[in-house]
C-alpha cells in the first residue's frame, strides 16, 4: 500500500463469506506502528476479554449487538455508532440481534492478531478468535 489509500467499507463489508470456523473475520486495511485499522464481521457471540497492547475504536456498519463494555451495562449497538475503550478495558458482544454485524476498527497502536485475553481462558483462544482474510 502507498501512502494513502481509501476504502469502501459497505462494499468489502459484503465480501465476508456466511460463515465461518472463527468468531471473527478480519480484514486489515492498514497496519502502522502508531495504529492500525480492520474491517471485520463477528459470527458468533463474542465472549468477554480484552487488549494489552492497544485501545480500540469501533464504528459498527451493519448488524446489532448487545456490547459489553467495562463497568458499563450491557448495551444494543448498531450501524453508525462508535464504540471506544482503552487497553485492558474487558469487552466482548455477547448476543448478536441482526447479521451481517461488521464493524471498523481502529487501534492505536498497531495491535497484534495474537493480542487477545480471554477473561474464562476456556471462552476461546487466538485460533478461535480471529482469522484474517486480506491484507492491504
Amino acid at each position: 500500500m502507498g501512502v494513502t489509500a481509501t476504502f469502501d467499507l459497505a462494499a468489502l463489508a459484503k465480501t465476508f463469506p456466511e460463515s465461518a470456523t472463527t468468531m471473527l473475520l478480519d480484514m486489515r486495511l492498514t497496519d502502522e506502528a502508531a495504529a492500525s485499522s480492520r474491517l471485520f464481521r463477528i459470527y458468533e457471540p463474542v465472549p468477554l476479554h480484552y487488549h494489552r497492547g492497544c485501545d480500540e475504536y469501533l464504528l459498527v456498519i451493519s448488524g446489532r449487538a448487545v456490547a459489553t463494555i467495562g463497568d458499563n451495562a450491557p448495551q444494543e449497538v448498531g450501524p453508525g455508532q462508535l464504540v471506544f475503550f482503552r487497553r485492558g478495558v474487558v469487552h466482548g458482544f455477547r448476543e448478536i440481534f441482526e447479521h451481517p454485524l461488521v464493524v471498523f476498527a481502529v487501534d492505536t497502536p498497531r495491535r497484534d492478531p495474537a493480542d487477545v485475553t480471554f477473561v474464562d481462558p476456556g471462552s476461546g483462544t487466538v485460533e478461535s478468535f480471529l482469522r484474517t482474510v486480506k491484507e492491504y
